[in-house]
């Protein structure tokens, strides 16, 4: 990606995390950024272009935060490698708290934009396949459907924890020991089936 197409994306993601997507206008998105209106109608042509292309952004950027591992390291074994991958989204960092604060505004927005709701579905899709595949890892003679379900449940809890932490509902380290239990409990289900 382009240096200034990353820098545009990087302001989008702050803005929508801070004001919402129904707070965020071009001409705001170019001054955060730094650019003229005009590169970024050039790159994303209109504002469902923005969003859809910062949805694919914070998705991206996340499976760099959650699945980036230093090369050097002892490899995980899998069920470590699934909670780590887990909570690695309930970080308190400043790039973590935008990316989910950016994704909880796209999600929400979503109800009311059959476009951004079709990309947020997808989006979600494969962040519930990853989840199922590191699941299988974990419990190899699973079937696909449960494993889905379960890849399905723990996804949605974790999107839940993340906002109930990010606006102060919960704690950060409760949240983290709620996410374990139910790593836990799901792992225990699948071993039934």
């Amino acid at each position: 990606m382009a240096p200034r197409t990353t820098q545009i994306l990087e302001a989008a993601a702050r803005l929508i995390a801070r004001r919402g997507v129904r707070g965020l206008r071009v001409e705001e998105l170019a001054a955060e950024a730094g650019v003229s209106t005009g590169l970024i109608y050039y790159h994303f042509k209109d504002r469902t272009g923005i969003l859809r292309h910062t949805l694919e952004f914070i998705s991206n950027r996340a499976e760099r935060y959650t699945t980036g591992r230093d090369p050097e390291a002892e490899p995980l074994a899998p069920r470590e490698e699934l909670e780590e991958t887990l909570l690695q989204e309930l970080q308190d960092t400043p790039e973590v708290r935008e990316n989910s604060s950016a994704w909880g505004e796209l999600r929400a927005s979503a109800v009311f934009d059959p476009v951004l709701r079709e990309d947020l579905a997808r989006a979600t899709l494969v962040w519930v396949q990853e989840v199922a595949a590191l699941l299988g890892q974990v419990q190899p003679m699973t079937p696909a459907p449960a494993l889905a379900a379960a890849g399905e449940r723990l996804t949605a809890l974790l999107e839940g924890l993340s906002m109930r932490w990010l606006s102060g509902g919960t704690q950060l380290d409760h949240a983290r020991d709620l996410l374990r239990g139910a790593i836990d409990a799901e792992l225990a289900l699948l071993r039934r089936t």
